[in-house]
């Protein structure tokens, strides 16, 4: 007999994230897979909507795609196994082991309508915008979200493909060639996987521009120079250590200083990608895109990209080991999960596993 209530920590309001136990949620729709969770991530976006949400929950008016509003279920950094499927499945069967790709946009048949689906208006995320999410024992989503996970892959590394692809894009989506230099500002977990990305794609010199020491070490490890803005001028370093100028300036942080940092710190004919969400405005003087024929560009999340992501993963790229720094049950998630990362700058990666 399959159980009928699950514990799932539920966003109520900022600062009100409660671990309760709620129905198990059912195939509704043939191209729809369960999953039961094994690992989910705790993302930076999850940690903006605990302390100032909300943002891309949805309040007051149910969003769209998922036809729910607060209270919802949040996490979406998640891998898990399929346990049952809908009748018209066919990407994967039950047994099968799989990494989530959340992003909620116009689909049908068990596939994303758009080519760049991650673009929609109606743009939202499981565990973000309702539908059910990854901090909860078990959750359904339809097949078009669901990527096998290769078997030398673990759950763990599942559970990164995630925020990897984030940072996978973004690389991707920049002018970077092989052989060029990059600077990335903000060590944070997607900092370092643009570090990953980078070395992937080649870059011959990564610069990471971060002031948390413990993320400054990570950053280190994995290969970049790094720059502390609390010691020095990161501008005038960036442009002494590069000779000049970075070809590409990854901006991680949110901080709208930073932001005039990262583009300062590229050459002529530079590339500024903002990988940021931001929670209010940020100035810079045109001019220095301008007179300096900068170019200046914004990606959200990702798409197209899980394949290569664990392809990548399976090579020795975005490692659990570089990237975990804790491991939670969900019982522990407000207190040992959010308010940790909010005080306490030597936390990455924390998983939480549901169940545990």
């Amino acid at each position: 007999m399959s159980q009928s209530s699950m514990q799932a920590a539920v966003w109520y309001a900022a600062k009100d994230l409660r671990v309760e136990q709620v129905p198990v949620p059912t195939i509704s729709d043939p191209h729809e897979v369960k999953v039961k969770v094994a690992t989910c991530g705790i993302c930076g976006s999850d940690l903006h909507e605990y302390a100032a949400g909300p943002i891309f929950i949805p309040v007051g008016k149910p969003h769209p795609i998922s036809g729910e509003q607060a209270p919802i279920i949040m996490g979406h950094e998640f891998a898990g196994e399929v346990v049952e499927v809908g009748e018209k499945v066919t990407r994967v069967k039950v047994g099968d082991r799989v990494a989530i790709e959340p992003i909620l946009s116009p689909n049908k048949d068990g596939a994303y309508q758009m080519e760049r689906y991650n673009l929609t208006p109606l743009l939202g995320f499981h565990g973000l915008s309702g539908g059910g999410g990854g901090f909860s024992e078990f959750t359904v989503m339809g097949e078009h979200m669901v990527h096998k996970l290769p078997d030398d892959l673990s759950f763990e590394q599942g559970a990164l493909v995630e925020p990897a692809a984030v940072a996978l894009h973004a690389v991707r989506q920049s002018c970077l060639k092989a052989g060029d230099s990059a600077a990335v500002f903000g060590a944070g977990p997607i900092g370092l996987m643009t570090i990953e990305a980078l070395k992937a794609a080649g870059a011959a010199q990564i610069y990471a521009v971060e002031v948390a020491p413990s993320r400054k070490a990570k950053a280190e490890a994995l290969g970049a120079t790094v720059v502390d803005p609390q010691q020095e001028d990161v501008v005038a370093k960036l442009q002494a250590l590069s000779g000049g100028g970075v070809d590409v300036a990854f901006e991680v942080t949110g901080i709208p200083a930073v932001l005039n940092q990262a583009l300062h710190s590229t050459h002529e004919g530079g590339e500024v990608v903002v990988v940021s969400i931001w929670e209010g405005e940020a100035s810079f003087q045109p001019n220095d895109l301008v007179i300096k024929e900068r170019t200046m560009k914004g990606i959200i999340a990702y798409r197209h990209v899980y394949p290569a992501v664990m392809a990548l993963m399976q090579r020795g790229y975005f490692r659990a080991e570089d990237m975990v720094t804790q491991r939670i049950p969900l019982a522990d998630i407000v207190e040992e999960g959010f308010e940790a990362l909010l005080n306490d700058k030597a936390q990455v990666k924390i998983i939480v596993t549901p169940n545990h």
